[in-house]
């Protein structure tokens, strides 16, 4: 081997340590980004999330989103003949019912609104509820005519999907609303620390600021 050909050679084996240097320490930087993720994105230019809009609860009864106004509200969208993603945003959620404690339903609130609202009638969603251990004081899950729930997901900047076979596409999104109606912070569902939601939760009751560690959601412009 020459010297050329030895330079060439020393100079590649440097180049791909380079590289497996830069590779390593990306994936380490997202397993980092991941881990010290556990809060919200701020939300930012929304409208009031909570109108007067009547839905039907669980029990068939009459809610309007407006007289829930008072205390911070954690909302999720599910369905109830979801195959999986729903029953892992009602498990995160139960998650944080538990770490709540008896502050659920005396000082904060969670609120599930169903996507499917073809299917999901007041029974359906008490069926799930119950079948989830999430028939809990200070749960509501809640179902409307199609047009009601698709003004609702209006609010939060949302749409739902339905396809012809039925499915439905899911929303991640979980939103932490002020007690005046105003989004403070959306989470990823999929990714949520549930001790964290709950530490907002009970900050929020508490008339404290929440602060995001993943930026900002900007409100799209109707």
């Amino acid at each position: 081997m020459n010297r050329l050909q030895s330079l060439t050679s020393t100079t590649l084996r440097i180049s791909f340590v380079l590289i497996c240097l830069v590779v390593f320490a990306n994936l380490a930087g997202c397993n980092r980004r991941e881990e010290a993720a556990p809060g919200g994105f701020a939300v930012v230019d929304f409208p009031d999330c909570l109108p007067p809009l009547v839905l039907l609860d669980q029990h068939g009864r009459n809610v309007s989103l407006a007289d829930l106004k008072g205390k911070p509200i954690l909302f999720d969208f599910i369905y109830t003949s979801c195959p999986g993603e729903c029953l892992t945003l009602t498990m995160r959620m139960k998650r944080i019912a538990a770490a709540l404690g008896p502050q659920l339903g005396k000082n904060v609130r969670l609120v599930s609104i169903t996507v499917d609202p073809e299917h999901d009638q007041p029974k359906e969603l008490l069926k799930y509820a119950s079948d989830q251990g999430a028939e809990m004081n200070g749960w509501l899950f809640l179902t409307g005519t199609p047009r009601q729930i698709d003004d609702v997901l209006r609010q939060f900047k949302l749409f739902r999907q339905r396809h012809p076979d039925g499915s439905v596409d899911h929303v991640l999104e979980m939103f932490l609303v002020a007690p005046d109606g105003r989004p403070l912070l959306q989470y990823l569902g999929d990714k949520i620390n549930t001790d964290r939601a709950a530490a907002d939760l009970d900050a929020v009751a508490a008339g404290k600021a929440v602060t995001a560690s993943e930026g900002t959601v900007q409100a799209v412009k109707d």
